[in-house]
């Protein structure tokens, strides 16, 4: 095998703030079947949102240094605060291509409108930053967006509770005003979100689609790697370890609940310290 043939069977590497960004990973592992994919969730810092740009931009850093030492071919930052305050700088810095989850959602938000209402709903941080906002602003200024922050739905699909009452009652109460703002398309704008989509989807109705930014992400990863020449055309053989998984505390927490979203069993989680990188 040559070096060429060597840097296509490269992983891709993922990285979030904790578990959320496994959504973007299951939409890869789908959509890319071929791609090794070495996840990190940064377990022991989480959650990224009450943090400056600065400190979110120190821990990116540390994050995509670990991820060089594992030869990664590209970086995917799942995680809607980093790529807001961290993916610009990154680009700049990182020698292998790097995208985020937030303009291929915005992307595919304004190809899905029809009547130029976008609603976002995403973690304080996302909604305060105006990431949406400025990318899909940057693409058609004609368009109106509407955030909404949904702090709550973190912890309550953290727990589980992605079908339960509880679950319906607090999506009610935070959708109530994006549902009388008229939009057609709605942002599931925080990786961890795609998980409720269907009772999301329901109290919003079937006039408003609902875009998933993993599911965008994938896509675009695709077409990047395919324009790069760096897309893996066979399947691993028999024996390659397919996907990595690191943590920077609480595997075992981390384990259960990748175990109950990825068809592919996990079976471990390795605990890194990421200060050192």
């Amino acid at each position: 095998m040559n070096g060429q043939e060597e840097w296509h069977n490269s992983p891709i590497g993922v990285f979030d703030s904790g578990v959320g960004g496994l959504t973007v990973a299951r939409e890869i592992m789908r959509q890319l079947p071929n791609e090794r994919i070495v996840y990190f969730g940064d377990t022991a810092r989480v959650p990224y949102g009450n943090k400056s740009r600065e400190t979110v931009m120190k821990y990116s850093r540390q994050i995509v240094n670990f991820l060089k030492t594992q030869e990664v071919k590209a970086i995917v930052v799942a995680c809607n605060t980093a790529s807001a305050y961290a993916l610009d700088e990154l680009e700049q810095e990182v020698d292998i291509p790097i995208i985020g989850v937030v303009r291929p959602g915005a992307r595919a938000a304004i190809e899905a409108t029809k009547n130029g209402r976008i609603g976002v709903i995403a973690t304080e941080a996302t909604i305060s930053s105006g990431i949406y906002n400025r990318y899909i602003e940057e693409n058609d200024n004609h368009v109106r967006i509407m955030g909404k922050a949904c702090p709550l739905f973190v912890s309550l699909v953290e727990e589980g509770l992605w079908e339960d009452p509880v679950t319906d009652e607090i999506a009610r109460r935070y959708l109530a005003e994006l549902i009388d703002s008229d939009i057609d398309t709605l942002i599931l704008g925080c990786t961890h979100y795609p998980l409720i989509r269907s009772t999301v989807g329901r109290i919003m109705g079937p006039k408003v689609t609902l875009v998933n930014p993993a599911y965008e992400t994938a896509r675009e990863l695709k077409e990047l790697l395919i324009s790069k020449g760096l897309e893996s055309e066979h399947r691993p053989g028999l024996g390659t370890e397919l996907y990595r998984f690191f943590v920077s505390d609480a595997a075992d927490k981390f384990q259960r609940f990748a175990n109950s979203i990825l068809t592919y069993g996990i079976l471990s989680a390795k605990v890194i310290h990421i200060d050192e990188y």
